[in-house]
């Protein structure tokens, strides 16, 4: 990602100076993604998303160096198949045991698949005292297609915005990141009944959906320049959250067709016309879904609201922090 100083990431050094370590933790964030900017396109790029790296869920993985590659723990498949095309692509002098230990929950809209591959990536990386660059993994572990905000998150963490993609299919460039207000909190609510709109049903929701109305992109543009970033730079919780549910409601109805509804998972949508009744102004579904969100300013707003909230059936809620700082490689 342009503008992203990777060097950053603790322990990335060339090889010739760091070289080959016996193992290494990494621990990445999730992130939500709050809505595309243009998916018009007339101007000659497409997409462009706002998201936000949180700290739960998250990555937590350690991998040593092995004779043979040996993947076990939650998402165990996924991680193996993301090992060994990082490794082709690095053209490693050995293998690895990576035993993950939290997993983000995949194809719920935290951006699962982006994180895992980095963070195998990475810590692979590592292993062989190899300088890594998230870039110049994305097409390689096909990552970063439509949106560049999971790369920034492994990077940097904070509140995202990046510029889409153009004709020459590279990575999305990043074009602002701010910190996320620390006393902020977001309820995220988990619906872990199903699973969000992806693979080639996603591929054919872009394909089939219409074109996207000008007239709202230009809306949403205007919101995120003039509202939601100047409302994170100056912590003013309102501002941010109104732009931010009127982003949603926006893309929400785009992709109703594809999804069910503004919102795909119904028992979420309940919860986000209570959150809405209550008075809170940002709340809404991370890219696809399930996962819905709420925007409090504290974490006493954040409690009360999932007492409000809690009751038996199939939602989960947690409390999550905007993470201002992207993933950890540590060498153990």
């Amino acid at each position: 990602m342009k503008g992203v100083d990777v060097d950053q990431i603790p322990d990335q050094r060339p090889a010739e100076t760091a070289g080959r370590t016996r193992a290494v933790r990494v621990r990445a964030p999730a992130r939500l993604h709050f809505g595309f900017l243009d998916l018009h396109g007339g101007l000659g790029r497409r997409f462009g998303s706002i998201g936000l790296a949180v700290d739960a869920p998250s990555i937590d993985l350690i991998a040593r160096a092995a004779p043979a590659l040996d993947v076990i723990g939650p998402e165990a498949a996924r991680a193996r198949t993301y090992a060994e095309v990082a490794a082709r692509h690095l053209g490693l002098r050995g293998a690895a045991s990576i035993r993950v230990d939290e997993a983000i929950p995949a194809h719920a809209g935290f951006g699962s698949g982006t994180q895992l591959a980095l963070s195998v990536a990475a810590a692979l990386a590592a292993l062989d005292g190899r300088p890594f660059s998230p870039d110049a993994f994305a097409d390689a572990l096909d990552r970063g297609n439509r949106s560049g905000v999971g790369l920034a998150a492994f990077t940097q963490g904070g509140l995202i915005v990046d510029g889409g993609r153009d004709a020459s299919n590279g990575p999305p460039p990043l074009i602002a990141r701010l910190a996320y207000p620390e006393a902020w909190r977001i309820v995220l609510i988990l619906d872990e009944s199903m699973t969000g709109v992806h693979g080639t049903r996603e591929v054919e929701a872009f394909r089939d959906l219409p074109r996207f109305p000008e007239e709202q992109a230009a809306a949403i543009c205007r919101i995120v320049l003039m509202q939601v970033l100047p409302a994170a730079a100056t912590a003013e919780p309102d501002g941010f959250g109104a732009g931010i549910t009127t982003i949603q409601r926006l893309i929400g109805d785009h992709f109703a067709p594809h999804q069910g509804g503004r919102y795909a998972s119904p028992a979420v949508a309940e919860a986000l016309a209570a959150i809405a009744a209550q008075g809170i102004a940002g709340y809404g579904q991370s890219s696809w879904g399930p996962t819905g969100f709420a925007l409090v300013p504290s974490e006493a707003e954040a409690r009360a609201l999932v007492a409000s909230l809690d009751r038996p059936g199939p939602l989960r809620f947690v409390i999550a922090r905007g993470r201002n700082t992207g993933a950890s490689v540590t060498p153990l």
